[in-house]
Formats: structure tokens, C-alpha cells, sequence
């Protein structure tokens, strides 16, 4: 069963969890579809995982479009969330709309997500009267880390744990869906969760958020530039892949690949005709 904004809202309701991880391309989208998690996200995290980006904010709509249409074609029950990458969004209500409608259509998304709480109530209204779903994202958001000064905990005094609360109140008002919380103190991840109605997706926020999101580099061990605190690694791919590359390229050099059995035959007789 296709998973959907109806689905995923009954699950918060019957207090099952929700998973989360990002995909870039069709291979890993379908591998991950099989697999069974509920979300696919095509994060702008791809800057960085994939493109070789030091940040977030040099993503650009067409490489949103590319990534994005590429995890369309290969997930299958998985709802797939495409981020709508810095400024795409910010200038104005108009191209806010105009943008997600371009992720709708040309990257085939199921929902499209962008950051902010309160600033971006007006986007989040219009978008989701033009019948598009919509993921909100708040605490660290990753294209305000200049502003941040830095990939740093949001929330940590009373001040800043308000104005976090009424960021997520401000974006299930104006018609999310979901919202993933970002770098936030678990027990003020727990309270937000308590205080809406739509899920919430947590990503270093701790055990009580209704689900969970990881880059799925991250978790397995195929992105070592940096490692936040939350990521627990659930396999080291990451090594196995060398190996096998490092093992490729020794046969290569010995002449043990490709063997007979990767080869193709043709007749003798042809050959003796040829010399």
C-alpha cells in the first residue's frame, strides 16, 4: 500500500513509528522502497553527500528536479518528499508556489519540504491551497547555518524553546502535514510532539518524535566528511565497498578478471579465417 498523507497521519493516531531516509538516485530509492520505510526524502543534503558541496546552499531547483525524478521511478509504496532547496522559496509566496509546483511535476514528488517555522507560514498557506503537500522543518535548519554560525543544537534556553514551539504550532496552523525537527533537546522534541496533531519526524531530537530520518550515507558508513552526534552507523558499507573496489582493481592487474566465465565464445574456425 502507497504510502500517504492519510497513512502516515493514522499512524501518530495509532502511535506507530514513521521512518525516514534520504535517497538520491533510482538503485538506492528502490532498494530502500523494498525495504519498507514509509518516506523517502530527497534531501538538498545531496549537495553535500553527492555533490561535494561544504553546505546546503548551493543546491539548485534543477538539481532537485534531476535527484528527484531519478527516487520517483524507483519507489513504488514509499511517499517521496523533495526538498525545496535555499531561495526557492524564501523570496516571495509566489515563487514559493511556482517552485513546489515545478518539484510536483517535473520531479514527480509526493510533498515537497522547506525550512522555517513562523517566517514561512505564508509559503506553507499558499502552497498547500494549490493542493500540494507539504513537510515543514524546523530547529537546525541546514540552509540557515550560516545564520547558526554553525551546525549547533536550537533550543537550549527558554527563549529560544518558545520560539521554537511556535514555529511548529505556526506551521501545522498553516497546513503541514509532518514536520521534521532538527538538532533539538529530546524532551522539548517529546513536548512539541505532544502539542500537535500532525507527526513529527526527528532527526537528532531524540526517541520520541513519531518517526525518524537519517541520510542514508550517514547510517551506513559511505560519508565520513563529518558525523553528527545522532548518527548511528548500521553498517559500514562504506569499507565493504572499498574492499571490493580494491579487490577489483587487483584482479584487473593480475589478469584473474575477467576469467572464461565472463567472457564471450565465438567458433575457432572463424578465427583461424580472420588471421
Amino acid at each position: 500500500m502507497k504510502n500517504t498523507v492519510l497513512t502516515l497521519q493514522q499512524a501518530k493516531n495509532e502511535n506507530k513509528k514513521i521512518t525516514m531516509l534520504t535517497a538520491y538516485d533510482y538503485s538506492t530509492a528502490r532498494l530502500i522502497d523494498e525495504a519498507g520505510v514509509n518516506m523517502i526524502l530527497v534531501g538538498d543534503s545531496l549537495g553535500n553527500v553527492m555533490l561535494g558541496y561544504e553546505d546546503t546552499v548551493s543546491v539548485t531547483m534543477e538539481d532537485m528536479i534531476h535527484h528527484g525524478a531519478a527516487v520517483a521511478r524507483g519507489a513504488k509504496k514509499a511517499m517521496v518528499v523533495v526538498d525545496m532547496p535555499f531561495m526557492s522559496y524564501q523570496t516571495s509566496v509566489y515563487d514559493a508556489v511556482v517552485n513546489a509546483g515545478r518539484l510536483m511535476k517535473e520531479a514527480r514528488a509526493n510533498a515537497v519540504k522547506l525550512e522555517g517555522g513562523v517566517e514561512v507560514k505564508e509559503q506553507i498557506k499558499a502552497i498547500v491551497a494549490a493542493g500540494i503537500p507539504v513537510v515543514a522543518h524546523i530547529g537546525l535548519t541546514p540552509q540557515s547555518v550560516n545564520a547558526f554560525g554553525g551546525h549547533k543544537v536550537q533550543g537550549k534556553t527558554e527563549t529560544a524553546a518558545k520560539k521554537l514551539i511556535a514555529d511548529a504550532l505556526a506551521v501545522e496552523e498553516a497546513g503541514a502535514f509532518c514536520v521534521v525537527i532538527e538538532g533539538v533537546p529530546a524532551k522539548l522534541a517529546a513536548l512539541i510532539t505532544k502539542k500537535l496533531t500532525i507527526p513529527t519526524i526527528g532527526i537528532g531530537a531524540g526517541a520520541e518524535c513519531d518517526g525518524q530520518v537519517l541520510v542514508y550515507q550517514d547510517m551506513l558508513g559511505m560519508y565520513s566528511d563529518f558525523t553528527p552526534k545522532f548518527v548511528k552507523k548500521f553498517s559500514n558499507v562504506g569499507e565493504v565497498m572499498k574492499a571490493a573496489f580494491e579487490q577489483y582493481i587487483s584482479e584487473v592487474q593480475s589478469g584473474a578478471f575477467p576469467s572464461q566465465e565472463h567472457c564471450y565464445a565465438i567458433d575457432d574456425e572463424i578465427i583461424e579465417k580472420l588471421k
